[in-house]
C-alpha cells in the first residue's frame, strides 16, 4: 500500500491520468459521433417527409390520392421517385390547371424549392425511383458537345427539332422547346420520361451521355449563345428554310421576270 501511495504521489502520475482521460474521451467520440450524425440526418429526412405529406394532402391528393395510389383524375405516384416530382413541380406543370388539355404545359412555379424538396421526399418514400440528380451529373464539366449533338439528333430531334425548338405531335400534344430550361430539369426529363417522352434510364443512356446532350443544348440555345451563321430563320430546319426560299427567293425571281417582260414589251412598242 505504501508503494502504491508513493506512485500516486509521483510527479508524472497526473500527466498519465490526463492522457488516459483524453484517449478515452477521443475513443468515445469516435465511436458515437457518426451514429449521432446519421441519426440527425434520419430525423431531418423524417421531418421532410412529414412536411411533404402535409403539402401533398393539400395540393396533390385530390388527383393522386392521399397515399399517391392514383385516382381516375391522376396516375399513381408510387415508384416515380423524387426526380419526377422535382421536374413536374419545379417546372410548374404540377399542380395541373383545372381545365386540363392534351398535356400539362410549363407555367409559373407554385411552390418554393424547399417545399418541392419536401414533396419529393414524401413521394420518394412511397416507393423506390430516380433521385434528384446532382450538379456533377448534369454540369458541363467533362461533357462532349459534339457527341451530345450526335446523340440528340439520333434520339430526340424527331420531336424536339434538331436545335431543341420543340414541335407538334398528334392529338394536340407537343414536344416543348428546350430553350432556357434548367439543365437539372432536362436531366430529370430524360431520366423519368414525363408525359409523351420516353424515359432514358442509365441502363439505356449513360450519365455521361445525358451530360453530353445537355451541353449540346446549351451550345445551340439562342438565348445563351449567338449564331455565328447569322439569321437562323427560327432554327426550325429545312421547312422554314424551304418556305423562305419559295416566298422570297422564288418571289424575287418572278418579280424580276415580270419586270423584264414589261420592259421588253415596252421596248417593242417603241
Amino acid at each position: 500500500m505504501k508503494k502504491l501511495s508513493a506512485r500516486r504521489r509521483h510527479p508524472l502520475a497526473a500527466v498519465v491520468v490526463l492522457l488516459l482521460a483524453l484517449a478515452a474521451t477521443g475513443g468515445l467520440y469516435a465511436a458515437f459521433a457518426p451514429a449521432s450524425k446519421a441519426q440527425a440526418d434520419e430525423t431531418a429526412q423524417s421531418l421532410a417527409i412529414e412536411e411533404g405529406k402535409k403539402l401533398f394532402a393539400v395540393g396533390c391528393a385530390s388527383c393522386h390520392g392521399t397515399g399517391g395510389q392514383g385516382t381516375s383524375d391522376g396516375p399513381s405516384l408510387v415508384g416515380v421517385g423524387a426526380a419526377a416530382v422535382d421536374f413536374q413541380v419545379g417546372t410548374g406543370r404540377m399542380p395541373a390547371a383545372t381545365s386540363q388539355g392534351a398535356q400539362a404545359p410549363r407555367k409559373r412555379v407554385q411552390y418554393s424549392q424547399a417545399e418541392i424538396d419536401q414533396l419529393a421526399a414524401f413521394v420518394a418514400s412511397l416507393g423506390a425511383g430516380p433521385a434528384v440528380p446532382t450538379k456533377e451529373q448534369y454540369g458541363a464539366e467533362g461533357a462532349d458537345i459534339a457527341k451530345g449533338g450526335e446523340l440528340f439528333r439520333t434520339n430526340c430531334a424527331q420531336c424536339h427539332n434538331f436545335t431543341g425548338k420543340g414541335g407538334a405531335l398528334t392529338r394536340g400534344k407537343f414536344a416543348p422547346t428546350l430553350e432556357g430550361v434548367d439543365p437539372k430539369h432536362i436531366y430529370e426529363a430524360m431520366q423519368t420520361g414525363p408525359q409523351n417522352m420516353p424515359s432514358f434510364p442509365d441502363t439505356t443512356m449513360s450519365e455521361q451521355n445525358k451530360k453530353d446532350i445537355i451541353a449540346y443544348l446549351h451550345a445551340v440555345d439562342s438565348s445563351e449563345t449567338e449564331n455565328p451563321g447569322g439569321l437562323e430563320l427560327g432554327g426550325l430546319g429545312p421547312v422554314s428554310e424551304g418556305l423562305f426560299a419559295w416566298i422570297f427567293g422564288l418571289g424575287a425571281l418572278i418579280a424580276v421576270a415580270v419586270w423584264v417582260a414589261a420592259r421588253t414589251a415596252k421596248a417593242k412598242k417603241s
